[in-house]
């Protein structure tokens, strides 16, 4: 019997990128594996930032209103097991060791053929495997990257297909520019669905959303958020008011930033149109799924003196975001910055707009091939800030960053979320 730390060996030895784009392979395997999804009704979402926290949720309402709901996310943060969640719970170490032991061989035997499975394929392909057999009423679908070539594509007639905010990232895959980057993530776009989009796009990825749908005879619901009102606005959560199609809400989160307010407002739309389909979803329900979100790395308070905050802002949007939130929070305060990257980001297109918000930033690396080392980082962050440090380990760089701040000072730690693993960890022991 595998065990579960051999299970996730087994998937981390999988290729990354397969050697051609498609659906073929990850189609095929799927069939091989009995075709989980024609078991399955799904929300399918794709998008550049927001994805997870729209998710999330759409996910925790449905489940608070009774629905059996599977979520799977794109990457996960804390541990592997974050991908593969039904009703807030992670999938057993057990359970998905069980799995990968009965799915490998079917992937050797491809792979013996000539047709390579990744490694997010052959990981979707177990979580519909799991979301299959625990006889799910509903799973929420985040995209990996892109949409029209990504694994998750191959499902049919999602009941709502939603597209969040749409960013510069991924450039070299997904294209250069915002129209080609929304062409790719309107690849989920099914003929005759309803499609909910994040209101506040860039026009030109605006425009392909719209001429994507129109194209395809769906269903359009743009979420507005632009009537929202904020009752409460802190660094430990949003209270706001909005009214929409599907009813008026007054609704509490614990996710910080107004972009949240407008991933939330996504949310709603796409439950409303889910109510549509014919799914009971109480407005209570609604309310209670929403205040019990949390999110790791999405400025999650990590600490209060010195106020500690961390944050996966890695790319033009997701900085942007926190930019939002720290001018909106931390307007009087001294603010020290952690930040790493990687290599194959728009490194400077990302720090431009955060960097000069702050007094210090502490420079490290995260732990991955594809890392821009520290002193690297450090060059281009001193274009946008005057104090700029280099470290030699996560560690390192906490230490450094705390030594620069007081009890009423603020420390954020951002950029690549393969950093805010394994930072998290540290900030926790303190």
């Amino acid at each position: 019997m595998m065990t579960y730390e051999e299970a996730v060996k087994t998937i981390d030895s999988l290729l990354v990128f397969g050697s051609r784009p498609g659906l073929e392979r990850i189609s095929e395997f799927v069939s091989r594996i009995g075709s989980p999804d024609k078991k399955l009704r799904f929300v399918h979402v794709a998008g550049t930032n927001g994805k997870g926290s729209t998710c999330s949720l759409i996910a925790a309402a449905l489940s608070s209103a009774g629905y059996k709901t599977g979520l799977f996310i794109s990457p996960y943060v804390l541990e592997f097991r974050e991908r593969f969640m039904i009703n807030g719970e992670m999938i057993p170490e057990e359970v998905l060791a069980e799995i990968v032991e009965e799915l490998i061989p079917v992937a050797d035997q491809m792979k013996s053929e000539g047709k390579i499975i990744t490694e997010f394929e052959f990981v979707f392909a177990c979580a519909l495997v799991w979301y299959a057999r625990e006889n799910c009423d509903m799973v929420v679908l985040e995209t990996g990257l892109g949409g029209r070539f990504d694994a998750t594509n191959i499902i049919s007639d999602p009941l709502v297909t939603v597209i969040t905010s749409i960013s510069l990232d991924h450039t070299a895959i997904l294209g250069d520019t915002y129209a080609k980057i929304a062409f790719e993530k309107c690849g989920i776009i099914k003929k005759g669905c309803t499609v909910v989009a994040y209101a506040d796009q860039e026009k030109e990825a605006m425009d392909v959303i719209r001429s994507t749908a129109a194209e395809r005879g769906c269903r359009l619901l743009v979420a507005d958020a632009s009537g929202a009102e904020i009752i409460r606005s802190g660094i430990d959560g949003t209270e706001f008011a909005i009214d929409t199609p599907g009813g008026s809400f007054t609704l509490g989160i614990r996710l910080i930033g107004s972009h949240q307010v407008r991933n939330s407002v996504t949310a709603l739309y796409a439950l409303s149109a889910l109510r549509d389909r014919g799914l009971s979803i109480p407005d209570s329900a609604v309310k209670d799924g929403f205040a019990s979100v949390s999110f790791p790395a999405r400025l999650e308070l990590l600490g209060e003196k010195p106020l500690i905050l961390l944050d996966g802002a890695h790319n033009p949007g997701g900085t942007a975001s926190l930019a939002a939130a720290i001018r909106a929070y931390l307007p009087d305060v001294r603010k020290v910055g952690i930040v790493g990257m990687l290599a194959d980001k728009d490194v400077s297109g990302a720090l431009s707009g955060l960097l000069p918000l702050f007094d210090a930033v502490v420079t490290t690396e995260p732990d991955n091939p594809r890392k821009m080392s520290s002193g690297e980082l450090a060059e281009i962050a001193r274009s946008y800030c005057p104090d700029v440090i280099e470290a030699s380990s996560h560690k390192d760089a906490l230490e450094k960053a705390i030594s620069l701040t007081g009890g009423n000072d603020a420390l954020i730690v951002f950029g690549s979320l393969y950093l805010a693993s394994d930072m998290r960890k540290l900030i926790l022991e303190l």
